[in-house]
């Protein structure tokens, strides 16, 4: 099966050129998909003092810098926006790209964030009932045959509601992300185009994707129609001395974890080659597309370069238009 690559900024802590640079760069290069985070300071929490820029500005910019790449956020959180605004904001970034755009929702789970900026935390059960609430109104409002809309739930509300324009795509493809078996991957069978989990391995990602599609069975849903995908954090270098810089940055990214969350697995660490095995079992699991995640800039260049010639077309990625 062929494996497909994207570029996705775990923290949006810029340099802002080397963002932009970044998109670019996966535009150009054959990955087919690029996606920011949907946080306001950094991710993992490191206090709150670095740089963070916002998602969908920054997806709005890339749309109109780039031509092919797919464009995203990889996840947006349902505390932070209402749905109907959301809905407006990519559908906009969906003209602006020519169709290129996808919409990722998830249950967030950034409490220090959500207290400095004033959004209600509610517990993890309330956030999976707005999930499902919210992937309910963004089918209404980007359905091309739904001219208004009504919904009247818990958390939100449509009162004849309009989305006009409607996407340019006939149905603007929907992704839910997390790894929550109870709720999560039962609303992505439900409800979603796509499911993507975050930061981990191979062995725990095929537990999840076989809990969904479990999921898809009991909803009757055929499975085979939910793309799955995985972010891995990126820290490879070229060589063993940049192999051994991108340990550095690790290191500092997560070597000494005190954000409460558990160890995850899901990192590229070390050379293009030493890889291969890792991606090789995420493709024999049936994860579609694999995204190559970072954090604020700037980025191993040589390394990235190195990881479009030499691992994408082992795994049967087009070769960038020259």
């Amino acid at each position: 099966m062929t494996m497909t690559f994207g570029i996705h900024i775990g923290h949006m802590g810029g340099p802002l050129d080397e963002m932009r640079r970044l998109w670019k760069f996966a535009d150009e290069m054959g990955f087919d998909w690029f996606s920011v985070a949907d946080h306001f300071q950094e991710s993992p929490p490191q206090g709150g003092d670095m740089d963070c820029f916002e998602g969908i500005a920054s997806l709005a910019a890339a749309a109109v810098e780039t031509k092919r790449v797919r464009l995203a956020s990889m996840v947006h959180c349902v505390l932070y926006r209402n749905p109907g605004l959301l809905a407006k904001s990519l559908t906009t970034i969906d003209h602006l790209s020519q169709g290129r755009a996808d919409c990722a929702i998830g249950a967030g789970w950034h409490e220090i964030e959500s207290k400095a900026f004033g959004f209600p935390f509610p517990r993890i059960g309330v956030r999976e009932d707005m999930l499902e609430e919210y992937a309910q109104i963004l089918r209404m409002l980007f359905d091309p045959e739904q001219r208004r809309s009504n919904f009247h739930g818990q958390h939100f509300t449509l009162e004849n509601a309009p989305n006009n324009p409607k996407p340019l795509q006939p149905r603007l493809p929907l992704w839910i992300g997390g790894r929550g078996e109870k709720r999560t991957l039962r609303a992505a069978a439900r409800y979603a185009d796509g499911w993507n989990a975050a930061y981990i391995g191979p062995d725990e990602w095929k537990l999840k994707s076989d809990v969904l599609t479990r999921w898809c069975e009991i909803e009757k849903r055929d499975p085979r129609t939910i793309l799955r995908t995985v972010n891995l954090g990126f820290y490879l270098g070229a060589d063993a001395k940049g192999a051994a810089r991108g340990e550095q940055v690790y290191q500092r990214h997560f070597g000494g974890r005190s954000d409460g969350r558990e160890p995850r697995t899901g990192y590229l660490r070390g050379t293009p080659k030493d890889v291969m095995d890792m991606i090789g079992r995420f493709r024999d699991f049936g994860c579609r597309r694999l995204n190559i995640a970072f954090r604020e800039g700037p980025y191993d260049w040589e390394a990235l370069q190195a990881f479009a010639e030499e691992v994408m077309p082992a795994f049967g990625a087009k070769s960038p238009a020259r």
